[in-house]
């Protein structure tokens, strides 16, 4: 077993297809195809079914994988680490962000960092706040902005919470509600509303709000984007209710404070062990964020 038998088995695993994976590790596919093959033979199992246009990683392919990626993470904190020994900070920075983010802006923190770290190269991925947490948990990812509510917890990660937003209702123009100067919780219990899915950490700001104040309330949509929540309260289909910046940015729409101000919390959040990159950006984030200048 040799560590780029483990590069090819996770290319495969997450590309689902041969000609794909041998493509993103620049080999042909017949040297992938033969190194996976080697593989199971030394293991004694397969790891991939084969079907006619893809491939389906096996529960012991699952298994290997957890430890593949471990092991590749590992080797590239200890590239980054010994070039740090140099005074040099390169490498690959894997960083996660919320599409919701709102004083927060990466692209420009980059910008900047890339001046000060021009050997650091970048992934950025977008996604729901858990599936980011999980993914530094797994060293998938370097750092991560999410949005939590503030009973939800952070573990197996380092973190620091950057701000802290009120949330608000909107409401279509034409709502019953909309000339509210503030709007009780109480109001929306038999509204329809629209937010995120059960168990995302944007649903759990509503659904903690509510239970705080012992009120039923009624998800009618559960959609993925921001955008979506917009149309559908513009429409005059259902009430939303989001972050307050977030709110500024909605056209046609009418915010209204809550009584009380549910809340929601940004965190920074990166490895337990970070590589000199991620310490680097931290320190770059952080530094933002206690100057209150975060983009």
């Amino acid at each position: 077993m040799n560590l780029k038998q483990l590069e090819f088995a996770v290319a495969l695993a997450e590309e689902g297809n041969f000609t794909r994976a041998a493509a993103r590790c620049h080999v042909v596919q017949s040297a992938m195809s033969h190194q996976i093959a080697h593989l199971e033979a030394e293991l004694g199992t397969p790891l991939f079914e084969r079907l006619p246009r893809q491939v389906r990683i096996t529960p012991a392919g699952e298994a290997l994988l957890v430890h593949a990626r471990q092991v590749l993470a590992s080797l590239r904190h200890l590239r980054a680490d010994v070039a740090a020994v140099t005074g040099e900070v390169r490498g690959t920075l894997a960083i996660g962000q919320i599409s919701s983010l709102t004083d927060i802006d990466v692209v420009a923190i980059l910008a900047t960092f890339r001046q000060a770290y021009p050997q650091v190269e970048f992934q950025l991925r977008v996604d729901k706040s858990e599936t980011l947490i999980a993914q530094v948990q797994a060293r998938e990812l370097d750092v991560a902005l999410v949005g939590l509510a503030p009973s939800a917890s952070l573990d197996g990660v380092c973190h620091q919470m950057l701000q802290e937003e009120d949330l608000v209702a909107v409401v279509a123009p034409t709502h019953r509600l909309a000339g509210q100067a503030g709007l009780p919780l109480a109001l929306l219990q038999d509204e329809a509303l629209v937010d995120f899915a059960r168990g995302t950490g944007a649903r759990r700001q509503t659904d903690d709000a509510f239970a705080a104040a012992g009120l039923p309330h009624q998800v009618r949509f559960e959609v993925n984007q921001m955008e979506l929540i917009e149309r559908f309260v513009r429409h005059g289909l259902a009430v939303g209710i989001v972050p307050v910046l977030i709110a500024q940015g909605f056209e046609g729409v009418v915010r209204i404070p809550l009584q009380p101000t549910p809340t929601r919390r940004v965190h920074l959040a990166w490895q337990r062990l970070p590589t000199p990159a991620a310490r680097a950006f931290v320190e770059a984030v952080l530094s933002r964020a206690r100057a209150g200048s975060a983009p």
